[in-house]
């Protein structure tokens, strides 16, 4: 376990972070309960990465975005190491609220430092999808962001994004020096 990473969870009203996250860390949830909305919370993981290593993760929950909020405070961009986008896969305002906040992640921190997964939830609503598949991953592409798509539901299309951000935010660097010495030492080699 090396440092305490942080990521930032945010999104439109009701696209399910708090219940995701809840889910995340302690395994339930109970479709249909009542859920009030989140002022900000802050939460603490130990979740294990895909190389089998585990991480202390603190996961901030910000409150909603909503029409008289349209954007996250500036100072939410200066701490994180990665960032967890939500939108409902039935709300299509949602899904267009994750291009400003890109904006704003874009402006705020250096592209090379932050990683970012996003999570279109609620897909076992699919009779009132109104955000086509194709397209988000056609945006995820072009903005350079991990897509995945769950439900709260299935606990595992929640974990899976979590598991991959924190294996990217925790990933040891390349040695860089040993890499260019053997390339230098090949070329020579293949002379």
């Amino acid at each position: 376990m090396g440092k305490i990473s942080k990521v930032l969870v945010c999104g439109h009203a009701g696209v399910g972070k708090t219940a995701a996250i809840e889910h995340l860390i302690y395994g339930t949830h109970s479709v249909g309960s009542q859920m009030y909305p989140t002022i900000e919370d802050i939460y603490s993981a130990m979740i294990e990465t895909d190389r089998g290593v585990k991480e202390k993760v603190i996961i901030y929950d910000t409150g909603s975005l909503t029409e008289n909020k349209s954007e996250l405070p500036r100072h939410y961009f200066s701490f994180p190491d990665g960032f967890v986008l939500f939108y409902d896969v039935t709300n299509m305002e949602s899904f267009q609220k994750l291009d400003r906040i890109k904006k704003d992640i874009d402006r705020f921190k250096d592209k090379r430092e932050v990683h970012i997964a996003v999570i279109g939830n609620k897909t076992d609503l699919q009779e009132g999808r109104e955000v086509d598949k194709e397209k988000a991953a056609a945006w995820a592409q072009r903005e350079k962001v991990k897509l995945f798509e769950g439900t709260v539901t299935q606990r595992k299309t929640i974990i899976d994004p979590f598991v991959w951000i924190t294996s990217r935010i925790t990933q040891p660097p390349i040695n860089r020096s040993k890499q260019s010495r053997w390339q230098t030492i090949a070329g020579i080699w293949c002379r």
